[in-house]
């Protein structure tokens, strides 16, 4: 064996061994600990054990469970601890038994002994402290400044720009949302810039360093986040300084699954810096020039052919089998009369014949093309795929959005405890507030609504109606034949063919002596009543038709004792949001029957529309400051509704996780690709190290052939997955209304969520070509040219 030949000794039956002894020592170690019940007191310690920082908090606690032995003894059974404990450090002997070094070779020098030392090994170095610290510390720093940015810009800076923001009480403040994609963005530069500074200084991937960083330095806040959520304590110190951190995190309803996508992201882009730090500064100095790179690339892949983008755009828009056919009729077609040619000049001329066959083949696709193209339209299909399904799901959302915001307000003001006796003091105050655009009492109960046919529970709300369609669309739901106006005049409202009969009947008066009418009595004004329709529909109930509303929160007194409040209604109007729940279980009267009938002096509270729904948190808080703060308190439709949208969002993101498969799958091909391409360039990748050209300028050019894949079957499935939006927007694929109470298939086409789709193929097929792009490099000159 020669000296510089590895000198280690793997002895596999110990290590086997080894491993599988610890294996039962670690079950038996489980079973002592589920015997006394005594995870909640360990886990901590074995999450330690995989994070930075663990190695050390352990140790202290091994010290104090060394002077607390008695304590430490009830933890678990201790023979059954004992053993395990043994059979674990025994099944790790085991493995290091099986590990040693192989005896030196007693082979003399080489004849090449004293030479000056290859550059590339002569620079390298096996560890840099700076490039971990850049790492690290990178990696740290991103995390706080998206922490702290998010906080400030969400919570508001004092400032003196605009008199309104002084006057609301308030600072300088952004909507959460904003807040979070400004500090996620420079977090992620931060990342991106600590990565690229550490690999021009160690001028290498230095993967060590990174994960030694990412592990020590980043993984502790995101775990820290994640216990946040679980751990009072650390929730009473740490939950009031990240409100605005756990907001956002809360949108899709798992906050955990959030801090650690965000981690991912920033581990992300501190791997974008390394590879291009790695890059610009491999040679040796800084070289930020792609001219010739690029053209090289663009020569030697060649993408960007049109008939290559023509097929796969063929492909993505009408599927495999119909451009499939058509292209095996026109190569079959071409490839007959080619032949036939060919044949004719062979009877005439054979050396011509054979120089034209041999001009035929070279027009064939190379195996290589084809996985070119295969790579290309599998890049094309994830994105169409992703942006399809991400705009439907959209389309959805934003259905749903529309109609509980039509139904219901941005914004909810009330207290704490009792009603709003003087809301019209309480409106004149948030009518000042920048960004409120509508206000409206209102009063809300539960009550029982019964008519002839049938008795239901529901949600009854007294309403203004001269001010309720500022903020709700209430007067564009009713349907024809009831008017909203009529709460205020119900002495307009036409009681059906049917009631009336009957009531007429009810109120004449019978002559005692001739047993006939002698004259009507005059008929009693019931007060209106909005309904939905799905609720009129089970009520058995049309416009004029009477209903009782029972309340059993309130009570009168009756012959017999306490009894229910009731009233009689007459309907004046049916609405129809398009939500099954709001039109079975919502009813509305005019406000000051409300508050008659319940008793209420004032409001329940102060529905209010903003200019901005999503500032409507800002925008909420800041009617809160106005009015002094507690009793008053304000709710906006995000946390009215948060479990419903927060489900849609995870469902979208899970889903996009999914549908990313795609273009993971399309990514092996395009390592496959890659590397086919070094294999048959070997000879070109010496010459061009042989000219000068760093290992550096290597990986440019392949990471370049990769990312024009990317690029192109990114905007191939960009365009076709806007060109189905469109189809699916324009001709419609239809769909029953009584299921689905929407006529079509929604489509809503977002552009940030559009181009996250492309960019994130672009960035897979970017990280896909980093090996290959490496193993380029890594050709020697000597390598490539000796079989020439």
């Amino acid at each position: 064996m020669h000296p510089a030949e590895r000198q280690t000794d793997y002895r596999w039956p110990l290590l086997w061994a080894g491993a599988l002894v610890s294996l039962v020592g670690a079950i038996l170690l489980g079973v002592a600990i589920s015997e006394s019940e005594a995870w909640a007191e360990v886990a901590g310690a074995l999450g330690l054990s995989f994070v930075g920082w663990g190695g050390l908090v352990q140790a202290f606690d091994a010290g104090a469970l060394t002077l607390g032995a008695q304590k430490a003894a009830s933890v678990a059974g201790p023979k059954m601890l004992v053993a395990g404990t043994l059979v674990w450090l025994a099944g790790w002997g085991l493995i290091a038994a099986g590990i040693r070094r192989a005896p030196a070779s007693g082979e003399g020098p080489s004849p090449a002994a004293g030479a000056p030392l290859y550059p590339r090994l002569a620079r390298y170095r096996d560890f840099y402290w700076s490039t971990l610290g850049a790492y690290g510390g990178g990696i740290l720093l991103a995390e706080l400044v998206l922490l702290l940015l998010q906080t400030v810009l969400s919570s508001g800076v004092p400032s003196d720009l605009g008199g309104a923001a002084r006057e609301s009480g308030g600072g300088l403040s952004l909507p959460p949302t904003i807040a979070f994609a400004i500090a996620f963005i420079v977090s992620m530069g931060v990342a991106f810039a600590s990565g690229f500074v550490g690999a021009s200084r160690a001028q290498r991937l230095s993967f060590p360093e990174a994960t030694i960083g990412v592990f020590y330095l980043g993984l502790p806040v995101p775990i820290l986040l994640s216990l946040m959520e679980r751990v009072p304590s650390l929730q009473l110190a740490l939950g009031y300084r990240l409100r605005e951190v756990t907001y956002v995190a809360g949108l899709i309803g798992r906050p955990e699954l959030a801090y650690w996508l965000v981690f991912a992201a920033l581990v992300l882009a501190l791997i974008l810096g390394i590879n291009t730090g790695f890059i610009a500064a491999g040679s040796g100095r800084v070289d930020l020039r792609l001219g010739f790179e690029l053209f090289v690339a663009r020569r030697h892949v060649a993408v960007f052919r049109p008939s290559l983008l023509l097929g796969a755009l063929a492909v993505l828009m009408f599927g495999i089998i119909p451009p499939l056919i058509v292209y095996f009729i026109i190569r079959g077609a071409e490839a007959a009369v080619e032949r036939t040619r060919v044949r004719a000049l062979g009877l005439a001329d054979p050396l011509a014949a054979a120089s034209a066959q041999h001009r035929m083949k070279l027009h064939e696709q190379s195996p290589t093309m084809m996985m070119t193209a295969l790579s290309v339209g599998g890049v094309g299909v994830g994105v169409m795929a992703l942006i399809i399904v991400l705009s439907v799901m959209s389309g959805f959302e934003a259905d749903l959005q529309q109609k509980i915001l039509g139904t219901n307000a941005h914004a909810v003001v009330s207290r704490y405890a009792g009603d709003l006796p003087d809301y019209d003091k309480v409106m004149q105050q948030v009518k000042r507030v920048p960004g409120v655009v509508g206000q409206t009492p209102f009063i809300i109960n539960q009550v029982m609504i019964a008519s002839e046919g049938n008795v239901d529970g529901v949600i009854i709300k007294g309403i203004d109606p001269n001010s309720v369609g500022s903020v709700t669309d209430l007067p564009e739901n009713i349907l024809p034949g009831g008017d909203l106006g009529h709460l205020e005049q119900p002495g307009k409202i036409l009681p059906s063919s049917a009631v009336e009969d009957a009531e007429g009947r009810q109120d004449a008066e019978e002559d005692p002596i001739i047993g006939k009418p002698s004259k009507a009595a005059k008929p009693t004004v019931l007060p209106g009543i909005i309904i939905g329709r799905e609720l009129a529909a089970s009520l058995r109930v049309v416009v004029g038709d009477r209903v009782n509303v029972v309340s059993p929160l309130g009570t009168e007194l009756g012959p017999s004792g306490p009894i229910p409040k009731s009233r009689a209604f007459r309907v004046a109007g049916v609405f129809y949001s398009g939500m099954y729940e709001y039109d079975s279980k919502f009813v509305y009267i005019l406000l000051k029957e409300a508050q008659d009938f319940f008793a209420v002096k004032g409001a329940t509270g102060i529905e209010l529309k903003v200019a901005d729904i999503d500032d409507a948190r800002r925008i909420s808080n800041q009617v809160v400051r106005v009015l002094g703060g507690y009793p008053y308190r304000a709710r906006d439709w995000g946390e009215m509704n948060k479990n419903l949208f927060s489900a849609l969002r995870l469902e979208k993101l899970v889903m996009g996780i999914i549908l990313s498969i795609i273009i993971i799958v399309a990514a092996g091909l395009i390592v496959a690709t890659v590397i086919m391409l070094v294999l048959e360039k070997r000879k070109e990748i010496s010459v061009l190290k042989a000219l000068g050209v760093p290992d550096g300028g290597i990986v440019k050019i392949f990471l370049a052939e990769g990312l024009q894949i990317g690029v192109a079957g990114g905007v191939l499935g960009l365009f076709s997955g806007l060109a189905w939006c469109l189809f699916i927007e324009k001709v419609g694929i239809k769909l029953d209304p009584e299921v689905y109470y929407i006529p079509a298939l929604p489509v809503r086409i977002e552009p940030v969520q559009t181009a996250l789709a492309v960019i994130i193929a672009v960035l897979v097929t970017y990280l896909a070509s980093i090996y290959p792009a490496l193993k380029a490099s890594s050709v020697e000159p000597v390598e490539g040219l000796k079989a020439e």
